[in-house]
C-alpha cells in the first residue's frame, strides 16, 4: 500500500502506532462489549454487532494489525486453521449449506484492524452478493501488460520469494 494511503487510513480511523481509537482492541481487552464465540492468545471471534444473517462472525487479531498485508507471518498459520474451524463451526451451527468470507483491505474496511468476515449462507437466502461492474481487458496483450506489472512487482517485493 502506498505511503500516503495508509497515512489517510490511519488518520481516519487510529492514531499512529495503531490501537488507541480501535473498537476491535476495545473488544479484545474486554473495554467494550461483543458476544464472542471464540478467544485464545491470537485471535478473538465475535458475533457482527449489524449481521447480514444470523451467525455472522468476525474474526481479528489480539493485537492490532491495520491491513491484511501487514499481518505477521508469525500469525499466518494460525489465522488459516482459526478462520478454518470457525467457518466450519459457523456453517455447521447454522445449518447453512456454505458462507461468504471476505476481508476488506482499506477501501470498504469499516473498522481499520484486520478482521475477517464468516457470513453463513443458504441458497435462496436473497443475498445478492456482486462483484461488478467487471471490467474486461481490451485484449490479450492489455491483460499480458497487467500480469506483468503484478510479476514485477512480486519480484521486486522483499516479503515474496
Amino acid at each position: 500500500m502506498p505511503a500516503e494511503s495508509r497515512a489517510a487510513f490511519s488518520a481516519r480511523g487510529s492514531v499512529e502506532g495503531g490501537a488507541a481509537n480501535c473498537v476491535f482492541c476495545a473488544i479484545v481487552e474486554g473495554e467494550t462489549s461483543a458476544t464472542e464465540v471464540y478467544r485464545d492468545d491470537d485471535f478473538v471471534a465475535f458475533l457482527d454487532a449489524h449481521p447480514v444473517f444470523p451467525g455472522h462472525v468476525l474474526m481479528v487479531p489480539g493485537r492490532h494489525v491495520q491491513t491484511y498485508d501487514e499481518l505477521p507471518e508469525d500469525l499466518a498459520v494460525p489465522w488459516l486453521r482459526t478462520s478454518q474451524a470457525l467457518e466450519r463451526a459457523v456453517e455447521s451451527a447454522m445449518d447453512a449449506d456454505g458462507s461468504l468470507l471476505i476481508v476488506n483491505n482499506v477501501v470498504s474496511q469499516s473498522v481499520p484492524h484486520v478482521h475477517l468476515h464468516v457470513i453463513p449462507r443458504s441458497k435462496g437466502d436473497g443475498l445478492r452478493f456482486w462483484l461488478g461492474p467487471r471490467h474486461a481487458y481490451a485484449s490479450p496483450a492489455e491483460a499480458d501488460a497487467v500480469a506483468a506489472r503484478i510479476r514485477a512487482a512480486l519480484a521486486s517485493s522483499r516479503d515474496y520469494e
